[in-house]
C-alpha cells in the first residue's frame, strides 16, 4: 500500500446531518472520529488483498446445503485490516485494532458470498445507531475536550466499549470472529444458528509495550512476506447457538461450551497483484449470502451492509 500521503485531520464534533439516512450518518460519523480519507474505507482503511481457496469440510454439508461447503474447493479473495479509518495507522497503535479478514467466496454459478470477521469476540454496541453515536462521542473526545469526554459518557452505558483490544504477533496468528449470526440450512430443511471463527494454527498476542516498539508496518510487512513464503491457513468453523442464545444481540458471547463445527479451510496463496487497485474495487458485504445461508435479524448486519455501500459508493467517486 502506498502510505506516503498526507493525514487528513479529523473533523471535530458531535453532529450529523438528521436529514440523510442511518447509513450516511454512521460514514460520516466515523469520518469525524478519524477524518476523511479520498478513495479509502471510512473503516478498516488500511488492508491487503490477498487469493487462495476455500476446501470445505465433510461436515460442512451436514450444516449447509450452500454450494461453497460441498464438492471442489472454491476460489476466494481475502482482505486483511486494521481497524480505524486512518491508512496509515501504525500496526501496533491500539487504534489498528480489531484487525479483520474478509473473504469473498466465488462461487460455481459465478455468483459470490461475503463473510466479514474481525479479531473482537463482541461488538461493543447493539444496533448502528448507537455505533453512530460512539463514533461521534470519539469524534467529541479528542485532545483537549473538557472532562468528562462524550466518550466518557457514552461508556458508562456501554462499558464494552473501554474492553481493550490485543495486537497480534502476525496478521496469521489471529483469530477473526463472525459476531453476527446466520441461519444454516441443510438439504433436510434443518436449520442452525451460527456464529463464523477463522482460526489460525496458531494465536500470538503482544503485550501492548511490545506492540508499541514494533515498526510502523510490522504486520503488514509480515504478512506479504510469509504469504510469499507459503500458504497460510486458517480453519473455518461455526460456532452452534444453543436454546436461550442470543442471535440478534452481537455484544453477546455465546458459552465456550457450545459446539464447534469444522467448516473446511482457508487458505491464503499470494498476495493480489495490485493489492491498492483491489481494495478500491472490492466490496464486503456481511449480508450478501447465498442458498443455504440466512443472515438473522441482528440489526447490524443490514446497518453494516448498508453503511458499507455508503462507504464503497464515496471512494468510488
Amino acid at each position: 500500500m502506498a502510505l506516503a500521503l498526507l493525514a487528513a485531520p479529523p473533523a471535530r464534533g458531535d453532529q450529523v446531518n438528521p436529514e440523510s439516512s442511518l447509513a450516511e450518518q454512521i460514514v460520516d460519523a466515523l469520518n469525524q472520529a478519524d477524518g476523511a480519507y479520498p478513495g479509502f474505507r471510512a473503516n478498516h482503511a488500511k488492508g491487503l488483498v490477498a487469493e487462495g481457496t476455500f476446501a470445505p469440510s465433510a461436515e460442512a454439508a451436514g450444516l449447509s446445503k450452500a454450494s461453497l461447503f460441498a464438492g471442489a474447493p472454491v476460489p476466494v479473495t481475502v482482505r486483511f485490516s486494521s481497524g480505524s479509518g486512518i491508512p496509515t495507522v501504525a500496526d501496533g497503535s491500539p487504534r489498528a485494532n480489531p484487525h479483520g479478514l474478509s473473504v469473498k467466496f466465488h462461487l460455481k454459478d459465478g455468483s459470490e458470498t461475503d463473510m466479514v470477521l474481525n479479531s473482537r469476540t463482541f461488538f461493543p454496541v447493539a444496533n448502528g445507531k448507537d455505533f453512530r453515536d460512539l463514533e461521534l462521542a470519539v469524534a467529541a473526545s479528542q485532545a483537549g475536550a473538557p472532562k468528562p469526554t462524550a466518550l466518557e459518557k457514552f461508556i458508562v452505558d456501554h462499558p464494552l466499549v473501554a474492553i481493550p483490544l490485543k495486537t497480534p504477533e502476525s496478521l496469521a496468528e489471529e483469530q477473526y470472529n463472525g459476531l453476527n449470526a446466520f441461519i444454516l440450512t441443510n438439504a433436510a430443511g434443518i436449520r442452525q444458528a451460527v456464529r463464523y471463527q477463522l482460526v489460525p494454527p496458531n494465536v500470538v498476542h503482544l503485550a501492548p509495550e511490545e506492540a508499541a516498539k514494533r515498526a510502523h508496518n510490522f504486520l503488514f510487512d509480515e504478512i506479504r512476506e510469509r504469504i510469499g513464503r507459503g500458504p497460510v491457513t486458517f480453519q473455518l468453523r461455526a460456532q452452534l447457538a444453543g436454546p436461550g442464545d442470543p442471535i440478534t444481540d452481537a455484544t453477546q458471547v455465546w458459552p465456550a461450551e457450545r459446539k464447534v463445527v469444522t467448516l473446511g479451510t482457508l487458505t491464503v496463496r499470494k498476495v493480489a497483484d495490485d493489492s491498492d487497485k483491489a481494495q478500491r474495487e472490492l466490496l464486503f458485504l456481511p449480508g450478501q449470502v447465498t442458498d443455504g445461508i440466512e443472515a438473522s435479524d441482528d440489526p447490524l448486519i443490514q446497518a453494516r451492509d448498508e453503511a458499507y455501500a455508503v462507504s464503497f459508493a464515496r471512494r468510488s467517486r
